[in-house]
């Protein structure tokens, strides 16, 4: 089998609903601590360069989200102790806690999806699906480093003809809404050229062809298995209630019938999936290396 990163990008789709559509919908704190830890290894085993900011921001994020729950909400029955008549309960203070590290695991997860999920696989994926959806997330797609390159030489521009200064607040925001101005008209103009031309290139009068280097391979189908059957066995001891967690009023224990156990061994081996085939991928590739 293949590494993650090299699988068919509809494959990739479907493990990114499963992944992240199951956790968002469950407040247990195994399948939170599951999908965070299962998330954060990805996003390390994936990334090419140094993500110490962002392990950062999201560590801030994480302890402002914890705390704004039990500051503003009070319910519960075990009240830690009084702010300003205002009880701190471990219930609260519990479901910020796990309900921060969910929305974090989330976007860590969302993160790889951004590294892996390039330009080219977005466009196969929606192709598939809609040509014309695919047609107008390719232009919007292509508008986005044009319209920034734009941006940098008319705000260059602006500046060598001395129209501003920027220790000027006043002529900064000025000229920055003038460079607004003057970037939304060359879009507008630049949208009319363009779809001038496709209709020139005779666009929409006969039926497309389309091609595409990627290919549904069997290690495709193995890992969509893999994926699938899990998440099928996760959902199920989720909503026959096996699998339930509460909070409110009192923090609920976790239960440890047969189908919850299943339920949180298939989400844990569904979030470490990726990982386990790129670690696997890396020791084949050392391996190979060292018999050179």
């Amino acid at each position: 089998m293949r590494g993650f990163t090299e699988l068919n990008p509809a494959v990739l789709m479907v493990y990114y609903l499963c992944a992240i559509g199951t956790a968002m919908f469950c407040m247990n704190p195994v399948v939170i601590v599951l999908s965070l830890s299962g998330a954060a290894a990805l996003f390390v085993t994936v990334s090419e360069k140094n993500s110490l900011k962002l392990h950062i921001s999201f560590i801030v994020l994480f302890l402002i989200l914890a705390l704004i729950n039990p500051i503003w909400y009070h319910n519960g029955v075990t009240v830690l102790f009084v702010v300003n008549d205002s009880p701190i309960t471990l219930e609260a203070l519990l479901y910020g806690v796990f309900a921060a590290a969910m929305i974090i695991g989330v976007l860590y997860r969302l993160r790889t999806f951004t590294m892996i999920m390039t330009t080219d696989k977005l466009l196969y994926v929606f192709s598939r699906l809609s040509p014309q959806l695919s047609l107008v997330l390719s232009m919007a797609l292509r508008f986005v480093p044009m319209i920034r390159v734009q941006t940098v030489k008319v705000r260059c521009t602006q500046k060598a003809l001395g129209i501003y200064r920027e220790d000027n607040i006043a002529d900064t925001l000025k000229g920055e809404m003038r460079i607004f101005s003057i970037i939304a008209t060359w879009a507008l103009e630049n949208g009319i050229i363009t779809a001038d031309s496709m209709e020139a290139r005779g666009y929409g009068t006969h039926s497309r062809t389309s091609f595409s280097v990627f290919r549904f391979r069997r290690g495709d189908a193995l890992f969509l298995a893999l994926t699938v059957i899990p998440a099928v066995v996760f959902i199920t001891a989720i909503a026959s209630g096996e699998a339930a967690f509460t909070f409110y009023p009192a923090v609920s224990e976790i239960t440890a019938t047969p189908l919850s156990v299943a339920g949180y061994c298939s989400y844990g081996f569904i979030s470490f999936l990726p990982c386990i085939m790129e670690w696997k991928e890396d020791i084949r590739w050392k391996f190979l290396i060292s018999r050179i």
